[in-house]
């Protein structure tokens, strides 16, 4: 069909669009065990880092599996370095604002700053 070509439906079609019978199946998520209401904690630190600042993410409620590709994920985003461990994110930098969007976007709704 060419860019400006509208489809025409028949009736038929057209009745069948509005019917909840024919719409199409809900993907279902992929890891149905997350509690997305988990109290997540975004925390800036500058201790022991050498007067560098870096975001941990704290309570995430995932496997390590998980946990390391979300943080690749926030990484990518942010552009930038850090790493997950001890069921924690770091992030290098004050990244906090992008890394607050990016889980909220991911469903975590109960996301807040915590800390300085």
């Amino acid at each position: 069909m060419a860019k400006n070509e509208k489809k025409i439906l028949n009736w038929d079609d057209f009745q069948a669009l509005g019917n909840p019978d024919n719409a199409p199946e809900e993907p279902k998520a992929e890891n149905t065990n997350v509690d997305y209401h988990a109290q997540v904690r975004i925390h800036l630190e500058k201790k022991h880092r050498g007067g560098k600042e870096v975001a941990i993410i704290r309570g995430l409620p995932l496997e390590e599996d998980e946990l390391k590709n979300l943080a690749k994920e926030i990484k990518v985003k942010c552009g930038v370095g850090g790493s997950s461990k001890d069921g924690e994110i770091i992030i290098q930098g004050n990244m906090r604002d992008k890394i607050l969007e990016i889980l909220k976007q991911k469903g975590f709704k109960n996301t807040k700053y915590s800390g300085g």
